[in-house]
């Protein structure tokens, strides 16, 4: 129930601030317009970030990843310690960690370090970076068009139902696709402006962004360079020899951001990075982990990510683009947009979050869609299928964004096990080299409890010997009573609610 309320207020509340932006922006007040959709947005964030349990997929990897490495930054590890054997080609239950780039999972790590470990910590760099995103979008779509694209793309960007989800860690990729989103973003903002002052601190400034999308996610974050030179060449301001030093800066500067921590793994981890990067490439030849789907997969995806009749306005602005090919600026949102639908559509994984970082270029052909009709309307012979369209670009979006952030439904958000593992952590808060198997949930175990934890139980041999190293073993059971703790000549029980106790198990004594 307390979840409906707060939903139902922060709904309310964005309905407001929405309908006022929209009323400043007729009086032409943009930037009280342009806040109020920002200050929106961050709530819509804030609301559906603040489930108190580490979500699946992938979320719960990236969190236990990011805590260890607040102890060992240049040493990214899933299981700290390696008590039992492991496969260190299995990403999700291995020791060192490659499976993504490193600057999420430091930013995470540095938001804990200062926060506390938990999970409103471990999102809040993701809320502020797409919250700072919806800026980003007005500032572009206001330079390549105007402000009315601009207002319209932001607010799209805003209340994006998949962007939310994967900002709160609800959805597979989360963080790591809010992260290179936002940096891709950051890149075309540094190269509009080197563009318009002319900079080269700018012009670093778009490479340092380039150099840290790629490790956040990795070498699609190269897009940046067709925008970039389409951005030059439509500035009109720079001769071909200042084209091409400012260019061989820009990939020097995005190299020596990126190349460092992949020389680093490669010498320092040499079997995992090579185990990753052969890992990598297979996402093209084969449809790994059961996320395949048939060629036109993100073209499909498209309706149900930014609505029914996306496809309009991207027929439209493809059409309107190849018209007029000396349109750098329409180039510049087609190659956003185009180039990555078709290069994964060509790979054998695929997943809805690969393509997010060409939202921003959607919702800015939708805004120039939208703006086009509103202009033109009464030039249209049928004006109320005008009308109807209009509404529908923006409210499809909304009706999507309401049923990702789910604010309606009565849903738990603070699930018992989370509790539990709580109660056990500051249970065992003190205690050193602590060991639990037989829980079904040993990622999140290891993330709000600091030890090593397992889905299986070894035999006996096995828990002697991990006993003698000087660990204290907790196995995980149902017992029919219900205490917080107990002692007592045998052992230790710790029993977190509703029937689960962790028994310390005591081998056979010489």
């Amino acid at each position: 129930m307390e979840n409906l309320i707060f939903g139902i207020i922060t709904i309310a509340f964005c309905i407001s601030g929405y309908i006022f932006a929209y009323k400043q922006y007729n009086k032409n007040n943009i930037t009280v317009a342009l806040l109020l959709v920002i200050i929106c947005g961050l709530l819509l964030r804030i609301y559906t970030a603040t489930d108190l349990y580490l979500h699946d997929w992938d979320e719960r990897y990236h969190a236990l990843v990011a805590k260890n490495l607040i102890e060992h930054p240049l040493r990214p590890t899933l299981y700290d310690n390696t008590i039992l054997p492991y496969d260190y080609k299995n990403w999700a239950s291995n020791h060192i960690w490659l499976h993504k780039q490193p600057i999420p999972l430091w930013t995470m790590a540095l938001s804990m370090s200062v926060f506390g470990n938990n999970e409103i910590a471990l999102r809040l760099p993701s809320v502020l970076l797409t919250t700072l995103g919806i800026w980003i979008t007005f500032f572009i779509a206001n330079y390549l068009f105007n402000k009315r694209v601009g207002i319209i793309a932001a607010f799209l960007y805003s209340i994006h139902g998949l962007i939310i989800v994967i900002t709160a860690g609800r959805v597979a990729t989360d963080h790591i696709d809010a992260f290179f989103l936002f940096f891709i973003q950051l890149s075309v903002l540094f190269a509009i402006k080197f563009v318009q002052e002319k900079k080269p601190i700018l012009n670093i400034l778009c490479g340092i962004s380039t150099g840290l999308a790629i490790l956040s996610k990795w070498l699609p974050a190269l897009i940046i360079i067709p925008i970039w030179f389409f951005l030059v060449f439509d500035s009109k301001r720079f001769s071909v020899k200042e084209i091409f030093v400012n260019f061989f800066v820009l990939c020097s500067v995005i190299a020596l951001v990126f190349l460092p921590w992949q020389i680093y793994i490669f010498n320092t981890f040499p079997y995992e990075a090579q185990w990753e990067s052969s890992y990598n490439l297979k996402h093209i030849t084969e449809g790994l982990d059961n996320h395949g789907g048939p060629f036109y997969y993100h073209f499909d995806k498209a309706r149900m990510i930014f609505g029914d009749i996306i496809y309009l306005p991207l027929a439209w602005f493809l059409w309107k683009t190849a018209k007029n090919l000396n349109n750098y600026k329409r180039l510049i949102i087609s190659i956003w947009f185009i180039i990555p639908y078709i290069f994964f559509s060509f790979t054998k994984t695929r997943m809805q979050g690969y393509i997010l970082f060409t939202a921003p270029a959607i919702f800015i052909i939708t805004g120039l869609f939208w703006h086009y009709l509103f202009q033109y309307k009464n030039r249209f012979r049928f004006r109320w299928i005008i009308v109807i369209i209009l509404f529908l670009l923006l409210a499809l979006p909304v009706k999507y964004s309401i049923e990702r952030i789910k604010p309606f439904m009565n849903r738990e958000r603070n699930p018992q096990w989370a509790q539990e593992l709580r109660i056990l952590g500051t249970a065992l808060n003190n205690r050193q080299k602590i060991v639990i198997f037989n829980t079904d949930r040993p990622i999140e175990t290891m993330f709000y409890v600091n030890c090593t934890a397992y889905s299986t139980v070894p035999d006996s041999v096995a828990l002697k010997s991990i006993e003698e190293k000087g660990f204290t073993i907790f196995i995980r059971d149902y017992v029919p009573i219900r205490i917080e703790h107990k002692k007592n000549e045998q052992n230790e029980i710790i029993i977190t609610g509703h029937n689960i106790a962790y028994i310390q198990w005591q081998g056979q004594k010489n």
